[in-house]
């Protein structure tokens, strides 16, 4: 009588096992738990084999990666990446469909072929002539340039070691599977099994590889969380199909900071990089009531943004409050602080806040901004909107508190040409600016409020 094979349920969205099906998961989600094989582990019962480049060596006498990267010459990919692309590395790129993750990579993967060598670029998803297609629209055809439409994982490997290439580019982690396993390409193990593969590869052999994942329908990275923690550098692509601004972020790095971003904008020839974000970022920018310009550090580079506000009387018999770009719970404090101490009456009245080019702000630099937006929709005031900025933190007792680097955010407003800046009155004995931008400090929200529309 054969032997019958042990089987486990595998959830599809966290990767917890079970020896029974479960219809909800512990993680939450419902009916995301797949029968698959259990592999055999005696392969792994062997003596390992000891061999050179797994020798212990003095950390003094081990070559630093800091400086042993490729450079794209795409400079906001750089800058993301911490400087380049470092070898050996896993580097995984996330957003959805049409945002333009295969446009960029295979923009830098040409460079790359042109200026170290081969490039493998192996996708799961198109074929060889779709992909030739793209790249004589992008003018990316280079002869070191290696197209291959396969999602053996095995068969891969052994391309990699025939060409033995300076960069590998995977599209997607998703189609790809390992024969030895019963289960779909996309599942659990296919996923964290295909991922090991190609990770010993990067290390082992030394060369950089690019994984293409998919997100789900609410932005989150698709397939099991096992797989941001396997890589080296998690990037996501954000932005709208039907604009052409792209915004880059690394959201893990284990070689150079979180913090940056990379903008781009999207055009016939492909991703073109934008030096200036601010100054794209506030095209069309005209005086009115309710818009003001803000401005975020984000990594290193100060970006100065338009936020727009809207305040209407409310006809469903409850506020409603909505928020693109700044987090709703930190718009809900700042209403809460103009009812309290300005005394602006919201509590009937829905508030609508946007961020203009759909970038999300880091900190708390914006809170200012954002209070003088509504108050100026609100009392139907208008804004200098073309000359002023405001920027600085709003606490729960009203008053305005210094933001860190305010300095380099006030330097870029007056390359802009911006002629003032409201913001927190501590922050202005620290300041030694050489620019011609007015600096009017505040102690409070209601001091700042009553500067803006009522003593100009």
């Amino acid at each position: 009588m054969a032997k019958k094979e042990k089987t486990i349920f595998v959830c599809q969205n966290c990767g917890y096992e079970s020896p029974k099906w479960m219809g909800q998961c512990v993680c939450g989600k419902w009916n995301t738990m797949v029968e698959e094989k259990v592999v055999s582990i005696s392969q792994y019962k062997k003596s390992p084999t000891i061999t050179s480049s797994t020798k212990p060596l003095p950390i003094k006498e081990i070559k630093s990666g800091s400086y042993d990267r490729f450079d794209t010459h795409i400079e906001e990919l750089n800058r993301v990446l911490g400087g380049g692309l470092v070898k050996g590395s896993l580097t995984l790129i996330s957003g959805e469909p049409g945002i333009g993750k295969s446009t960029l990579i295979l923009q830098a993967s040409s460079i790359i072929a042109k200026e170290y060598g081969i490039v493998l670029y192996v996708s799961g998803e198109e074929s060889e002539e779709q992909i030739k297609m793209r790249a004589e629209r992008l003018n990316a055809i280079e002869d070191r340039l290696m197209i291959v439409s396969e999602t053996n994982v095995d068969v891969i490997k052994e391309y990699i070691n025939q060409l033995n290439p300076v960069l590998v580019i995977i599209d997607s982690i998703q189609t790809l599977f390992k024969p030895d396993l019963s289960s779909a390409p996309g599942s659990v193990s296919q996923v964290r099994e295909c991922t090991n593969q190609i990770m010993y590869t990067a290390k082992t052999r030394d060369i950089p590889i690019f994984i293409v994942a998919h997100v789900t329908k609410t932005g989150e990275l698709a397939g099991p969380r096992i797989l941001e923690h396997l890589v080296d550098t998690v990037l996501h692509f954000t932005g709208e199909r039907t604009q052409e601004f792209r915004v880059i972020r690394a959201l893990k790095n284990r070689f150079g900071t979180t913090s940056e971003i990379g903008v781009f904008e999207m055009k016939e020839e492909g991703l073109v990089e934008v030096s200036n974000p601010s100054e794209i970022f506030l095209e069309g920018l005209t005086d009115t009531e309710g818009a003001i310009v803000i401005s975020s550090l984000e990594g290193t580079r100060p970006l100065l943004l338009e936020v727009q506000a809207l305040v209407a009387p409310t006809n469903l018999g409850f506020a409603r409050r909505a928020s693109i770009g700044i987090d709703i719970n930190r718009l809900n404090l700042i209403l809460a602080v103009l009812e309290k101490k300005v005394g602006v009456p919201l509590m009937n009245q829905d508030v609508y806040v946007n961020v203009v080019g759909g970038l999300k702000p880091e900190g708390t630099s914006s809170d200012l901004g954002v209070a003088l937006a509504i108050y100026s929709s609100m009392r139907g005031l208008s804004i200098h909107t073309t000359t002023t900025i405001a920027i600085g933190e709003i606490g729960l007792t009203g008053e305005l508190r210094p933001v860190s680097n305010i300095e380099k955010m006030i330097k870029e407003a007056g390359k802009m040409g911006f002629k003032k800046c409201i913001l927190p009155k501590k922050s202005t004995k620290k300041i030694q600016l050489n620019e011609s931008i007015q600096l009017v400090g505040a102690n409070s929200l209601k001091e700042a409020i009553d500067y803006m529309f009522f003593e100009n």
